[in-house]
Formats: structure tokens, sequence, C-alpha cells
């Protein structure tokens, strides 16, 4: 499981017993990995041309992802350095 569950939904399952379906469970790990995923995504879609998909052909919107990527994660930014 990697979005963490409500604890009242967990105290109610755990109440069911066996009854109470899957057992609660939560990887900060995996939760770690898919919040990194998810912001580089985010910043990606600051692109307009990215977010938009207004693109005729798929191997210019390709292009357009390589290209941010590059200008975001390997070009890092002065201010992001520490």
């Amino acid at each position: 499981m990697v979005i963490p569950e409500k604890s009242n939904q967990i105290a109610y399952r755990k109440a069911k017993g066996r009854a109470g379906g899957r057992p609660p469970g939560f990887d900060a790990d995996l939760y770690r990995d898919r919040n990194v995923v998810e912001r580089a995504f985010n910043r990606l879609k600051g692109w307009r041309g990215i977010a938009t998909r207004y693109d005729k052909h798929a191997r210019n919107y390709r292009a357009g992802v390589v290209v941010a990527c590059i200008a975001l994660f390997w070009i890092r930014d002065p201010s992001d350095r520490p």
C-alpha cells in the first residue's frame, strides 16, 4: 500500500476481526518514491507545451518532453543547489 489509510478506517477494520478485509499496510519507502515521481511530473507540467499537449505528432511531443527533462533535471538550476 502506498497511500496511508485513515486511522478511523484502520480501527474499524480491526474491530471487525476476520471479516475486516485486507490488513492495513503502509510502505514509507514506496511512498517516498511515489512522491518524487509526482513532483517530477508537476515540474514537467510547468512547461506549457507539455501540459497542453497541442502537438500534432507524438514525436514532437516526445521531443518536447525530452528537452524539458534535460532542462529541468540534467542541467540543474543554480538556485536548487545547496
